[in-house]
């Protein structure tokens, strides 16, 4: 293989390397009516007169399948915290009892399931479309170094191979949709 299709290969595989980490951490966003302490992540909280992630304020913890506990660092953050968690419009209802904040993870609706399965596959296509946009890439750069001398056969062997690694990746995405949907769906 030529040192031209090698580095389309690299490059197409660490722009759909990249789509899959982010289609990840998107999908972790989205709750499957567990508790999860990545459900919090995107929380921000007022701390000395600046937006602090909530991770940097406090421990985020599961004491069980439905229940979220955030233990602050100082005791005067309980209410900011719980104002913050409220104001990041994620559905949940923070109990401060004076130690730590609990949160209930209420049971997802049949239709609450679909509306998260359909936010679940728009992520998946948006991934899709990353990697076909690098198999596009890939494919263009094989076609420049055509013209610039590289083989027909050489040329057609790159193609190959890229459109091998788009399936492979196609297929991961695929799969991991698959199981999230299926944890969405799970009651």
């Amino acid at each position: 293989m030529s040192e031209e299709i090698q580095m389309a290969l690299d490059t197409a595989r660490e722009a759909m390397e990249k789509a899959i980490v982010h289609m990840e951490a998107e999908l972790t966003k989205i709750r499957a009516g567990k508790a999860h302490p990545a459900m919090l992540d995107s929380v921000k909280v007022e701390y000395y007169g600046s937006l602090t992630p909530l991770s940097q304020v406090s421990n985020v913890n599961t004491s069980d399948a439905r229940t979220l506990t955030v233990q602050a660092w100082e005791k005067s953050m309980l209410d900011p915290i719980a104002t913050a968690i409220i104001n990041a419009n994620l559905g949940l209802n923070p109990m401060n009892n004076g130690e730590s904040i609990l949160i209930n993870i209420p049971p997802l609706t049949e239709e609450r399931r679909k509306d998260l399965t359909k936010r679940a596959r728009g992520e998946g296509e948006h991934a899709r479309v990353s990697v076909r946009n690098g198999r596009k890439d890939a494919n263009d750069f094989i076609k420049s170094a055509k013209s610039d001398g590289l083989s027909e056969d050489l040329a057609k062997d790159g193609e190959v191979e890229v459109q091998k690694l788009t399936d492979g990746y196609i297929k991961k995405i695929d799969e991991i949709l698959a199981k999230k949907e299926s944890d969405i769906m799970t009651v």
